[in-house]
């Protein structure tokens, strides 16, 4: 997800958090013999298994690196089909074994690329499932091979060097001057195709892609970000979907400031999770107390910037950094050394952590759906109110997360706000949900499992952003069996 700079990159930071694991588990297939391609050759078996019958693959299909790649093109606007299209860039690996189907992944963002996703996720998934399933990225239509660009004026840095939590006029003016100099590019350089960027239209792609590869239904696995294409796909199309898996759930239906707001608290329960880890280990230099260590930062930075390389540590790239490492404990030792040292007087790896949240990003499409897909304030005076408002319950992380929506008060195209999703007539849709995800909140995945009409909720007990695939034997077990034998787990399911 990441929704915001915090969720601009959600989803990347999925991709991110899964390569690390990929690497692993591909030099250990390497080891072996084994790849992600079938044995035999690169093309899928024409074989099928249950529900998900192979038609004609009309899909002009070409190696390319670890997998497969095609394109398609798609209407611009599906309510006139006769009109401009589109290209959709597709990749897939090829199941190994006897094909059941499709298995349409993708990571989040909005803003992560599913082609690159697929290639990766195919290391990872149980052998089970990348056994039986061709895996297959359609990257989000503004990505790829249909990429939009604002242009780099201003570029992240500049974006996200303002103070988002606003504490004098001064702070208002730089943060709405850089937003509406940005909302302004984004106008003049994609305006045409701003208003088709939506959720609902990335799932008529997939749903595009699946006839082209000639399969009666589809199944599908999504994180953050792409549980929204997930239950758009199961509302749309309910009849073509064979099996769904959705981790790490944005919840559909809220204002675009509740979602915020939830995903503040979210950052809030995380940061407190690695408080309380930091605090019991003698090790850590922000021990025993590491909130009263970043507040004591947040409080410098606001007084002056903390000298740093490439750029001055301001409370911009402290927001950014503070939120790149809760979405894996994995990355807490770098957060608790990043703050020490800039206590001690170097930002420079603050710094960096934001601008590794940042390089991988796409701030424009992220912009472009989010501001669509939800119901945002009229003008930007409403929606810094509310941010004020979310810093009440979420000191750290309230303003940073829902004043970044500033531009969707400002946004050229007209909202289509995504409604709740009950998806009858489906079969059941497995929701994944970690109990202390800093993006997806948990409660987010219970009320949707429970709003679905056939919603099977699975808890991961544990911290970070989305789990399946990331070597939880529990969860992923669940997961393969219900992938290849239709077999979810028992609904409220907890894996510890």
């Amino acid at each position: 997800m990441l929704r915001r700079r915090i969720r601009p990159l959600a989803a990347c930071l999925v991709l991110l958090l899964l390569s690390a694991a990929c690497a692993s588990e591909a030099d250990d297939n390497l080891l072996s013999g084994e790849s992600a391609q079938s044995d035999s050759d690169n093309s899928s078996p024409g074989s099928t298994d249950g529900s998900s019958s192979q038609g004609t693959d009309t899909l002009d299909w070409s190696d390319c690196g670890s997998g497969e790649c095609a394109e398609l093109d798609v209407p611009v606007d599906y309510d006139n089909p006769d009109g401009g299209t589109l290209t959709l860039s597709i990749e897939r690996v090829p199941a190994r074994g006897d094909r059941i189907g499709a298995l349409f992944v993708n990571p989040g963002g909005p803003g992560g690329t599913a082609t690159d996703f697929a290639s990766q996720l195919a290391f990872l998934l149980p052998r089970d499932i990348t056994d039986r399933f061709d895996i297959v990225g359609v990257d989000p239509r503004g990505l790829g091979s249909s990429d939009i660009d604002c242009g780099d004026n201003p570029d992240p840095q500049e974006l996200y060097g303002v103070d988002y939590s606003i504490d004098s006029p001064e702070d208002t003016t730089a943060l709405l001057d850089v937003s509406h100099e940005y909302v302004d590019a984004c106008q003049a350089n994609a305006g045409d195709l701003l208003p088709f960027l939506g959720t609902e239209n990335v799932a008529r792609d997939i749903d595009a892609v699946r006839e082209a590869m000639g399969d009666e239904q589809l199944s599908y696995l999504g994180y953050s970000y792409g549980t929204a294409i997930g239950q758009e796909l199961a509302q749309l199309f309910p009849d073509r979907i064979r099996a769904m898996v959705i981790d790490g759930v944005l919840e559909l239906g809220p204002t675009g400031v509740e979602l915020a707001t939830e995903q503040a608290a979210g950052f809030e329960t995380a940061l407190q999770s690695y408080a309380d880890a930091c605090n019991d280990d003698s090790d850590c230099p922000l021990a025993p107390d590491a909130i009263a260590k970043i507040e004591e930062l947040e409080a410098q930075v606001e007084q002056a910037p903390i000298p740093a390389d490439p750029r001055d540590l301001g409370p911009g790239e402290l927001s950014t950094g503070l939120a790149y490492p809760l979405y894996s404990p994995t990355l807490w030792g770098t957060l608790s050394e990043a703050v020490a040292n800039a206590l001690d007087g170097d930002g420079s790896d603050m710094v960096s952590l934001a601008d590794q949240y940042l390089d991988i990003a796409d701030t424009d499409i992220y912009f472009a759906v989010e501001c669509l897909d939800a119901d945002w304030p009229e003008t930007p005076e409403e929606l810094l109110a509310a941010g004020k408002a979310a810093a009440a319950e979420s000191p750290h992380f309230g303003e940073p997360i829902v004043n970044d929506y500033v531009r969707c008060a400002m946004w050229p195209a007209e909202e289509k706000p995504l409604t709740a999703v009950t998806a009858p007539g489906t079969p059941p849709i497995l929701v994944v949900s970690t109990t202390n995800d800093p993006a997806t909140p948990y409660e987010a995945g219970v009320r949707t499992a429970e709003r679905l009409e056939n919603g099977v909720l699975l808890t991961h007990e544990g911290d970070g952003h989305t789990i399946v695939g990331q070597g939880d034997d529990c969860v992923d077990s669940a997961v393969a069996k219900y992938l290849v034998d239709l077999e979810p787990p028992e609904d409220g399911t907890t894996c510890d």
